[in-house]
């Protein structure tokens, strides 16, 4: 019998791509923008501009950029582009012995979700106390026998102690786990549940959501910058953060800050790149594409630093001022002198004065020693940027109250649009794996992601969670990433190999690579990765991991107290650093162990190898 098609039946149409895909181009950049731009870049980077010379982190900074950060961006996005695939998938199809990649990149998704979210439920509890008055956190509040305020606010600040009694009701100690605090319980369950109702149904929500979350946080830095740079001790601030200390690039820490922040700035080996470029339609110019995600984030990190240093140098000019004050008023009493007779401009020749005329009497009132200097060297990252440094600099603030309800809804909406990625990350490898059925709606499945997420995310809620939360965000959130963007790029350079990767990039943008792309791809970006992780093991033998605990007993408190971690501690950080890793030789192995056994087999065949051109040979595109 004849196969030939009767004559009046028409021919088949291309096969529709049934996977979701953005509504429009916008929309992708800006879910990548909001992925890779996050709390590190308001929290991390000024730090770090601050404590590495300044200006002159920017050398080793955008030397990272070129180099590293965006060559694996474009490899990163060009691979979900051409595969349509989530990173489990993505790296089994281009070699089954890379599974392990994309099952290790899942993996830290996972790991990074949990803790991340809780960062979130932190900001959340500080937006709810946002809009009492005064804030909770200017002020100490009595004894329990209320003849006096509380000694442990009374010995350190009302932001500290609303930070680490009121927020995190903290233990002296690790081992101490404490118990569930109830309002940061309720604080999860809430983030959790707007993650869910973002993410229901993976980009289609998500995309909506976006629109807002990465948006909305440049509008408040931008309020926050025209407000900033009208206060007093603002060019201070700013001439603290960008004055360059060139002598500081001899100092390797700074090259490895510098690298290690590009990478973890633009999400890098998460999965969550590959899953968003995933959805795009396979004649897509990825290269430019990648360039624009990380130009846009490192100049996000570069704006956010102007308006936090503004506002830090006006908190360290009030502090020296508030110094000042003090001496002032001291003097004035030993001295009996009028009034207003000493004032700030005039207080250096008054104290050289007093010194060479009655230096017994200058020495018995013990005057603090008071330099602006040391008020902006005060220099604090990650939480105590955001709970303790900056919200202190709020207080200060004409109309406090409105500033913290901005700055605290800027920060949610900077995590939020990480969460989704991170999210998409463990959501889409799930999608695709044969393991859950396709039975199951969406909507279910990222309710139970969400559910289980927030089940096991409550061991961050106990008094010891910011703990733990601190050895999630060293040890899972760090070197794991490391590895995998290694055997990521080694995986296409020479397995899948870079000349046949070469031609699916020009099939999908049109353009033949460029000598950059070939030669960061072969050389340069394996080896900085190399040297990286390398420095960062090093450094993490020479010195054994230790902590900073908040002690009311401690003998030099406010000072925090630095104890070393358990031996079973100790394992559970070796546990996170360790485990996304294992599963790339791991399954490597298995598919090694497969491949023998099923080589036996008469009716075995090896697998043919994929080409770009070929998986979406069916795929209908929309015409440009």
């Amino acid at each position: 019998m004849s196969k030939d098609l009767p004559v009046d039946m028409p021919p088949k149409a291309p096969k529709e791509d049934s996977r979701p895909k953005w509504d429009n181009k916008f929309q992708y950049i800006l879910s990548c923008i909001g992925f890779a731009v996050g709390l590190g870049n308001v929290w991390r980077f000024p730090y770090l501009c601050q404590t590495h010379g300044g200006g002159a982190f920017l050398i080793p900074y955008f030397i990272a950029l070129i180099f590293e950060g965006i060559p694996l961006l474009h490899l990163e996005l060009a691979l979900g582009q051409c595969l349509r695939k989530g990173s489990i998938s993505a790296w089994s199809t281009i070699s089954p012995y890379l599974g392990g990649v994309g099952v290790g990149s899942w993996m830290v998704s996972v790991l990074v979700s949990l803790y991340y979210n809780t960062v979130l439920t932190w900001v959340m509890w500080y937006f709810i106390n946002s809009f009492q008055e005064p804030l909770p956190w200017s002020v100490c509040p009595l004894n329990e026998n209320r003849t006096g305020l509380n000694e442990e606010c009374y010995e350190s600040t009302a932001v500290n102690y609303f930070w680490y009694r009121k927020t995190l009701n903290i233990t002296p100690d690790i081992t101490e786990s404490g118990t569930l605090q109830w309002w940061l319980v309720l604080c999860l369950a809430a983030c959790w549940a707007i993650v869910y109702l973002c993410t229901i149904r993976g980009i289609e929500t998500t995309g909506k959501a976006i629109y807002v979350t990465a948006i909305f946080p440049y509008l408040v830095l931008t309020i926050f910058l025209i407000h900033g740079l009208t206060l007093p001790g603002a060019t201070e601030g700013l001439a603290y953060l960008f004055t360059p200390d060139l002598n500081v690039l001899k100092n390797p820490r700074v090259w490895l800050d510098a690298a290690t922040q590009i990478f973890f700035s633009l999400s890098l080996a998460f999965g969550g790149l590959i899953a968003f470029s995933s959805y795009n339609p396979p004649k897509n110019d990825c290269e430019k594409d990648a360039v624009t995600v990380a130009i846009v984030n490192s100049l996000t990190s570069l704006y956010a630093s102007i308006p936090v240093f503004s506002i830090l140098g006006f908190k360290a000019t009030t502090g020296y001022w508030d110094c000042l004050d003090r001496n002032i008023i001291s003097i004035i009493n030993e001295f009996d002198l009028p009034e207003q007779s000493i004032m700030r401009q005039n207080y250096t020749d008054w104290i050289t004065f007093l010194n060479s005329s009655y230096p017994e009497k200058i020495a018995g009132l013990k005057l603090k020693s008071c330099d602006l200097q040391e008020f902006l060297d005060q220099s604090v990252s990650g939480s105590g940027l955001a709970f303790i440094v900056f919200t202190q600099a709020i207080i200060l603030m004409p109309g406090s109250q409105a500033w913290a309800i901005l700055f605290f809804t800027m920060l949610f909406s900077l995590g939020l649009s990480s969460m989704f990625g991170n999210i998409e990350g463990v959501f889409t490898p799930l999608l695709e794996l044969q393991i859950i059925s396709k039975s199951i709606p969406k909507e279910l499945l990222s309710g139970i992601i969400c559910l289980v997420s927030f089940l096991i995310a409550l061991c961050f809620t106990l008094s010891s969670g910011s703990y733990w939360i601190d050895i999630f965000d060293r040890y899972a959130g760090s070197l794991p990433l490391l590895v995998i963007a290694f055997f990521e790029v080694t995986g296409v350079v020479y397995v899948y190999k870079i000349k046949r990767f070469s031609e699916d990039v020009k099939w999908m943008t049109g353009r033949k690579l460029n000598l950059y792309w070939q030669i960061t791809w072969r050389f340069i970006s394996p080896l900085l990765l190399l040297i990286v992780f390398v420095a960062f093991v090093t450094l993490q033998i020479q010195k054994p991991p230790t902590y900073t605990a908040w002690n009311p007993k401690h003998e030099d408190f406010p000072a925090k107290e630095e104890k070393a971690y358990p031996p079973w501690v100790q394992a559970i950080c070796v546990l996170l650093g360790v485990l996304p890793c294992i599963f790339v030789p791991l399954v490597a192995l298995f598919q090694l162990v497969k491949k023998m056994w099923r080589s036996k087999e008469p009716s075995f065949l090896p697998p043919e190898v994929f080409s770009c051109q070929e998986v979406n040979r069916n795929f209908s595109h929309p015409k440009k």
